[in-house]
């Protein structure tokens, strides 16, 4: 890859860089560690639940580290490969130590179920809620250390430990004030107590196997002992590498980075009801000690759809069945509209908190749980629906019935509200705005939902009066939201370019060779990009309620590629796919912001939007590839003419 950029040194400070976490999910909840072997992030008993492990946001709010005694450094960290299994190779100066990681996933047994809200059918296999770790020394000895120091309630409570029937290989954890959360540790280790921290010391010889497994519930059987630690990590790759042969990936040398970001967005799926998390995180700052400073651990109804059609271009179908169904629920199958978020068992309200005894990350202050935003008006939001149920349905020629009266809803809303102003697809807090990318997704809503209307060969006056409204949409936009150059601005009464325009080519509002579209994408890609890499929009031009500056964003980076490649500006766009590409971190994850000066990530990890669109870009450069950048053979990735 080219211009890849160095890691800041993390000494400066004693937290990681964000893209050096390594992340873990059972689609249930989900973890980062630390390249320090340290789990700095887990929420119980799901992702958005408060944290037992918070050094992610204050270095006293709770950690768990399982790795050799004082090094710092690992000598390599890697997944397994097809897995979320996380494998990091220590170099002692007596030894060599392997340690897997995993949230372990096994075969769905009915009395099993910790949560019994499970709304959809469970697969095959389901989240066994146990977080497994398994070292191995491979050449010499190693010393090995376990600390596990849980702080229950974002750092609040911190636990009592004590013995379970006088055993030093198992102990629970009990928080006063949280009666519905406890933590079971199980090992080969003697442990024992040093304050809030359960602990243990060995050291293992070569050939010789330690583990640790912790549990949140009872109903679940911990490992007895390595060899049904193995097994449990054996069952888990297995599960993820079944789900990622369901998919479709070129023979391509970025077939891997395709692979990770489906095994990534399928990490931040919800198992119970479909939902898909925007990041695993809350409050990673998209500027460093600033104030940008938001919960992503919900389900954005947009970010949603829009992580569809990445899964849906690489074959996964399944996951577009739950969220289909989630947003029916969700909106009481067409009784309300959609909001544009919710909690991901299905929540409508998401009152944002600032907890002020948490420092932030690097001071980064405040830090938030909930999301304000849930009560914005965003009117793109019902286009994206429509848009992602029309390219399943049109694949399979079917639409089930249960669904219409939701999506009819939508529509409706859509003509409702569109001559109104909104927040925006960037949710801003400052004046609404005739935004252009929200009258663009009206315009998707109406449009295709005529389009479905007629694939269900009935109500074609219904569909002829939706056609009429998206026709009126469309020229409202041609005639308000273009500056003297002929490019697309960021609303009607400003000429400030915006990133989100660039959808514009990809949902097929133009043709991509039309003069309009191919001013727009060329003014973003020069003027509205630092060092080639893209804003959202310049902050001193966009009035959106905060202080700061903020990093270029990787999701509008990733759009810029598949936009050039649609415009015919292939070699631009493969060159800037691959930049991007080598940004990654070492575990090809992405947060969802890049400092362009520093190249260090920023803002919460790991964020769907981002890795969504890395799959419609590479597929972009893929399939223009392999038509030998001809354009009559060209067959786009996202395929709604």
């Amino acid at each position: 890859m080219t211009d890849q950029v160095a890691i800041p040194d993390s000494r400066r400070s004693p937290f990681p860089p964000i893209a050096d976490y390594g992340f873990l999910s059972d689609c249930h909840t989900t973890a980062l560690v630390a390249p320090s072997g340290a789990v700095e992030w887990m929420c119980l008993p799901r992702l958005d639940s408060a944290s037992v492990f918070g050094a992610l946001l204050d270095r006293d709010a709770g950690s768990f580290r399982f790795g050799p005694t004082d090094i710092a450094v690992p000598a390599s960290r890697r997944y397994i490969p097809g897995t979320i299994v996380l494998e990091t190779t220590w170099m002692a100066r007596t030894g060599w130590m392997v340690v897997r990681d995993a949230l372990v996933i096994g075969p769905w047994h009915h009395d099993r179920v910790h949560e019994s809200s499970h709304r959809r059918p469970p697969d095959d296999y389901d989240a066994e809620h146990v977080l497994l770790r398994l070292a191995h020394c491979v050449q010499g000895t190693v010393e090995l250390n376990m600390q596990c120091e849980p702080v229950f309630a974002y750092g609040r409570l911190s636990p009592d430990w004590e013995w379970i029937e006088d055993d030093y290989h198992r102990a629970v954890a009990r928080a006063k004030g949280v009666d519905d959360l406890e933590l079971q540790l199980a090992t080969d280790l003697r442990v024992g107590f040093e304050g809030r921290r359960c602990e243990a010391r060995t050291t293992l010889q070569e050939g010789q196997t330690a583990y640790v497994a912790m549990s949140w519930a009872g109903d679940h059987e911990l490992p007895l002992n390595h060899e049904d630690a193995g097994a449990c990590i054996d069952r888990t790759k297995k599960y993820w590498r079944q789900w990622l042969d369901r998919g479709e990936f070129p023979d391509h040398p970025w077939r891997v980075y395709l692979q990770r970001s489906a095994l990534t967005l399928k990490g931040l799926t919800y198992a119970p009801t479909g939902a898909i998390a925007a990041a695993a995180t809350t409050s990673l700052p998209e500027t460093p000690g600033g104030e940008r400073n938001w919960d992503y651990r919900y389900a954005w109804i947009r970010d949603s759809t829009f992580a569809l059609w990445g899964l849906y271009t690489l074959g996964f179908d399944y996951e577009a069945n739950d969220f289909f169904n989630f947003m029916a629920d969700a909106c009481g199958r067409g009784d309300r509209p959609l909001q544009i978020m919710y909690g991901v068992g299905g929540e409508a309200k998401l009152e944002e908190k600032v907890l002020d005894h948490l420092d932030g990350y690097e001071g980064a202050r405040p830090v938030r749980v909930g999301n304000a935003a849930y009560k914005q008006e965003q009117h793109d939001v019902w286009g994206a629906a429509l848009d992602s149920v029309y390219i399943h349905t049109k694949s399979r020629d079917y639409l089930p019935e249960q669904l219409w009266p939701m999506l009819s809803r939508q529509v409706e809303e859509a003509l409702k509200k569109w001559r109104e102003p909104d927040r925006g697809i960037w949710e801003v807090r400052g004046k609404p705005q005739h935004f252009t990318s929200s009258k663009l997704m009206c315009w998707v809503a109406a449009d295709r939902g005529a389009r479905l209307a007629r694939l269900r060969g009935e109500d074609m006056k219904t569909a002829d009066r939706w056609q009429a409204a998206a026709d009126e949409i469309h020229t409202d936009i041609c005639e308000h939201a273009l500056d003297k150059r002929g490019v697309f601005v960021q609303h009607y009464d400003t000429d400030a370019l915006d990133a989100s325009n660039l959808l514009m080519p990809l949902v097929r509002f133009l043709p991509p060779d039309d003069q309009r579209i191919v001013n727009t994408v060329r003014a973003i890609a020069d003027e509205l990009s630092e060092h080639g890499l893209v804003l959202r929009y310049r902050t001193e031009e966009t009035d959106d309620g905060l202080k700061g500056e903020e990093g270029t964003f990787l999701i509008c980076s990733f759009w810029l590629v598949s936009a050039l490649v649609e415009i015919g500006d292939f070699n631009r766009g493969r060159d800037l796919c691959e930049r991007l590409l080598g940004y990654g971190s070492q575990l090809r994850l992405y947060a969802e912001e890049l400092d362009y000066r520093s190249g260090r990530h920023l803002g919460n990890f790991p964020q769907a939007f981002t890795h969504l669109a890395l799959v419609n870009a590479v597929m972009h450069v893929i399939r223009s590839e392999s038509a030998g950048e001809d354009p009559t053979r060209f067959v786009p990735v996202r395929l709604t003419a």
